[in-house]
């Protein structure tokens, strides 16, 4: 495993780690609200690496990025940092895989780049909207919502508690001890104002989703309390040349609940496109 640090948008220090065939088409994938690319463990060291260049970013504020204040509001940041890391590895048509918050993130990079240089995208449980587009559409989990205090809060123990609650609605079944501590972990060293800066934002990406011209796959659990179905349904009206996996007795991590469909699904679009 190499790992880079690549300076985003506004210089801003990124985490990326990268595995695979040097020479195989790329995938970069881009995780969700709180997490890490650790998030992507069951991707990054399987099988997936003897055919392709796998790339994993900590989006800025997570993991072993930089966690400045302040650093969380302009899209055009955000759009530069996927820029970034695609030049500066010298990422050939990657395509982009956003995993949640990482959907509004691929948008913001379309929205400021275009997709010129990428071969497609994969949507895993994820969203196009912030802020109030995103709540009142009626797109994410009630019980995900009353949550939101909880996560904004500087006391530790609140904070705690709301992270647990939300990692096991981020899963269908139960999950192992090993498996929630190595959550658990990740999510606690994000700070509280990094999780409020990523929900200040008010976006609507639908236009933006509309002028994608390249493949599109879209990957949503059925049994998903954080991001509802009905954002899948939503962006497959936006992109009509889309492609839908509904994952049954799956919550919002499809890539980890059920790694193995997720895999092969995953080498067949890569390779289709």
């Amino acid at each position: 495993m190499k790992t880079h640090s690549i300076a985003g948008g506004g210089g801003l220090t990124l985490h990326v780690e990268e595995t695979g065939n040097p020479d195989g088409k790329s995938m970069l994938f881009i995780h969700g609200f709180s997490q890490c690319l650790l998030a992507w463990s069951k991707q990054m060291r399987s099988d997936l690496a003897r055919e392709f260049r796998l790339v994993a970013m900590d989006i800025r504020g997570h993991g072993l990025s930089a966690k400045p204040r302040g650093a969380y509001n302009d899209p055009e940041l955000w759009a530069q940092d996927v820029h970034a890391v695609i030049m500066t590895l010298g990422l050939n048509r990657p395509v982009l895989i956003g995993w949640s918050y990482g959907g509004v993130i691929m948008s913001d990079y379309l929205g400021t780049f275009g997709d010129e240089v990428i071969a497609g995208t994969q949507w895993v449980g994820a969203v196009s909207r912030l802020g109030e587009p995103l709540v009142q559409g009626g797109f994410l989990g009630e019980d995900f919502l009353a949550l939101m205090p909880g996560f904004f809060s500087d006391n530790a123990t609140d904070s705690a508690t709301t992270l647990q609650r939300f990692l096991r609605l981020c899963v269908h079944e139960e999950p192992s001890p090993e498996d929630l501590y190595f959550f658990l972990g990740y999510n606690t060293i994000v700070p509280p104002y990094v999780r409020e800066g990523l929900f200040a934002r008010n976006v609507d990406n639908d236009a933006v989703v509309r002028r994608t011209c390249k493949p599109v796959s879209l990957v949503y659990g059925e049994a998903d309390q954080i991001v509802s179905p009905r954002m899948c349904t939503h962006i497959e009206t936006l992109a009509p040349q889309a492609t839908v996996a509904t994952y049954p007795n799956t919550g919002h991590m499809p890539f980890w609940e059920a790694p193995e469909r997720f895999n092969r699904e995953l080498r067949e679009f890569r390779n289709r496109v």
